[in-house]
């Protein structure tokens, strides 16, 4: 079955290769959507995908890469809406 979800993750997630984390995961799980980061200092990231790989998913930018520092990460279920064709790291 088909799902999508947001996560914004906090802490220290910028600076230290979050983002190129996130999509090489999202890639290796075939999973589409973007990871953007916020002015703010977190990231957002959105994927769509089946809900077991969106679970795995979440569990790996739980741990994130070496330098990271996840303090939180937060999850939106969200209606699988076919919006994406690949995984893409954004700009602001």
């Amino acid at each position: 079955m088909k799902k999508a979800a947001k996560f914004i993750v906090k802490g220290t997630v910028q600076g230290v290769f979050f983002r190129q984390f996130v999509k090489s995961h999202a890639d290796n799980l075939g999973l589409f959507g973007y990871v953007r980061n916020l002015e703010n200092g977190d990231v957002e990231i959105v994927v769509e995908g089946s809900l077991e790989k969106i679970e795995r998913f979440e569990k790996l930018i739980r741990e994130g890469p070496k330098h990271a520092q996840i303090r939180e990460v937060l999850r939106e279920d969200r209606k699988w809406m076919n919006e994406f064709s690949d995984f893409r790291i954004l700009r602001f």
